[in-house]
């Protein structure tokens, strides 16, 4: 059974923690004062995979809620973050923690993006949509959150062409030119088409 031979500051509230047989242990202060853990102390091998579980879980939580200060994240997005440096694990309990938490919350989460794709970004359905899979939301709620917008297409890609692309619209190249740019913004060549030729008309 391993011994504890010496716990050493390490950096900021890491500590060393050497042992008689085995690696070192590189462990934060509260998960080694949960498990008691002190020179002399001889700690089976059961317990030391507890004790560097529970400090990955805790350093993948302080990761997570690091990068979720500065957006949120769908539930797949985060877990790939994640699993970059933690167990499959570590990664599923963190991510089902923060989700009964309401950290993660995929179907408001979506609701965000879809405005923030159709209504700032005035981009088209389908470019919205792909964006949001991009992102790891489901197709259900990549649905449910598009429906809101489903009726103001032409009133979106109309703004767009004034704003953005209405002066090149004085020749035939110009037009193509146009109407490829709208396809990459997502929307469709029904849509285009229509919008175009109104707004030639008018």
């Amino acid at each position: 059974m391993p011994k504890i031979t010496s716990i050493e500051k390490y950096k900021g509230k890491t500590l060393k923690i050497e042992l008689d047989e085995g690696e070192p242990l590189f462990i934060h202060s509260d998960v080694a004062a949960e498990f008691n853990l002190n020179k002399g102390l001889s700690v089976p091998e059961a317990a030391i995979e507890g004790v560097v579980h529970a400090n990955d879980y805790r350093r993948a939580k302080e990761r997570a809620l690091y990068l979720l200060d500065e957006r949120d994240y769908s539930y797949v997005e985060m877990f790939k973050k994640l699993e970059t440096s933690y167990s499959e694990d570590i990664c599923y309990e963190v991510l089902n923690r923060l989700c009964e938490l309401g950290c993660i919350n995929d179907a408001r989460y979506s609701l965000k993006l879809a405005e923030h794709f159709l209504v700032t970004k005035k981009f088209g359905y389908y470019r919205a949509k792909e964006e949001m899979r991009r992102r790891g939301i489901s197709q259900e709620l990549i649905d449910t959150a598009l429906e809101e917008y489903s009726q103001g297409s032409s009133e979106r890609l109309a703004e767009v062409i004034q704003k953005k692309y209405a002066r090149y619209l004085t020749d035939e190249k110009g037009v193509k030119k146009v109407k490829a740019a709208l396809v990459r913004l997502g929307y469709s060549f029904d849509d285009i088409n229509s919008t175009l030729k109104e707004f030639m008309e008018d």
